[in-house]
């Protein structure tokens, strides 16, 4: 990292301090290094088809794992879920996947050693990870057998860290886009989405368009993470008050 001002004129010192404020940055998985580039990181791009939004309440049924190394797709998977709950009509009307299709499959306990195996020792990454995550953890809490630790547990399993999101990245470099979700997103970087709506489908979609976003972004995994969170939580302020005036 250069310890300039943007003059060119060096500063001692100034590196130190952004090494320093990279590795205090809370939220960073810790088996990669927080001055790593995050595109040499191995990613796992994860979408989950659900029940309905409620991770208290709904379930997932559907859970597709694409894992990006060196900015190639190298492994993907897509799993049904039974969720032992009837999929409500509104929520079958926008993924297509019905309760005769899910009454063979297994229920989220016999496919969680799968998902974890997939999760383990990479970065997660989610399109509004915050949905994702939160279904995630909860179905864990449902499910994890007793006496597992969260030192067993993946980096996209545990409380503390902090996924990344292409959403929050498209909204401050793709302003001029009226909607940024990701079909729309991905039609504007030319980027195919096959069968939207289907896990694995979104999830590859989502790698790609993280992969074409990253020239704007920055290259430090620690920056990576402290700017999102502050980029989001500006994009949820101006969200929560245009809800209030609307």
């Amino acid at each position: 990292m250069c310890g300039c001002f943007p003059t060119g004129r060096h500063y001692p010192g100034i590196a130190d301090l952004i090494a320093d404020a990279i590795q205090n940055v809370e939220g960073l998985c810790q088996e990669f290094e927080p001055g790593s580039a995050w595109e040499d990181i191995p990613f796992v791009v994860v979408d989950f088809e659900t029940t309905g939004r409620d991770a208290e309440t709904d379930r997932v049924i559907e859970i597709g794992l694409v894992t990006f190394e060196k900015g190639r797709a190298t492994q993907r998977e897509s799993l049904l879920v039974n969720p032992g709950i009837p999929v409500p009509e509104e929520s079958r009307a926008v993924h297509g996947i019905t309760d005769e299709e899910l009454a063979g499959a297994p229920d989220f306990a016999a496919v969680m050693p799968r998902m974890l195996e997939l999760l383990q020792g990479k970065l997660p990454v989610a399109y509004n990870a915050s949905f994702d995550r939160a279904f995630l953890l909860a179905e864990l809490r449902r499910a994890a057998p007793k006496g597992m630790t969260p030192g067993d547990m993946p980096p996209a399993a545990r409380d503390e860290v902090v996924w990344v999101d292409p959403l929050v990245w498209a909204r401050e470099i793709l302003k001029e886009l009226q909607s940024r979700r990701l079909g729309d997103v991905a039609k504007h970087l030319s980027i195919p989405l096959e069968r939207a709506h289907r896990a694995a489908g979104d999830a590859e979609a989502t790698g790609r368009v993280l992969l074409a976003l990253a020239p704007q972004m920055p290259r430090i995994y620690g920056e990576l993470v402290r700017l999102q969170k502050r980029y989001a939580a500006f994009q949820d302020a101006e969200l929560a008050a245009w809800k209030r005036f609307r």
